[in-house]
């Protein structure tokens, strides 16, 4: 009759590995997430400001992501300029310094 105390039923329960598995995949999800957020400098989504993000500056597939309020907006080059039915021109070069000042050099 000891033997019988000391032996879970609980061990026979197939549906107990399935909770364990999602409680694993949650955790995993959140951690992925947690990393993607801080790997690609994305935190300043979460905060309460405003703020303008240009991806993959100067080339062909260059996004602009601006955040006013709690609307994100992102802007292609390339669509809107087809919408409009404009073209630009290149007018001239600006360089940042070391200590934030930008100057702009026209061509």
């Amino acid at each position: 009759m000891r033997r019988r105390f000391l032996v879970k039923d609980d061990d026979n329960d197939p549906m107990s590995v399935v909770g364990n598995l999602f409680d694993v995949a949650m955790v995993f999800a959140v951690a992925l997430m947690v990393a993607l957020v801080t790997r690609f400098n994305m935190t300043e989504m979460f905060s309460k400001e405003d703020f303008t993000m240009v991806k993959n500056p100067g080339k062909e597939d260059m996004e602009i992501i601006v955040k006013e309020g709690n609307t994100i907006n992102r802007y292609t080059p390339s669509e809107d300029q087809a919408q409009e039915g404009r073209r630009g021109k290149r007018v001239g070069i600006a360089y940042e310094l070391e200590n934030g000042e930008i100057i702009y050099v026209p061509e």
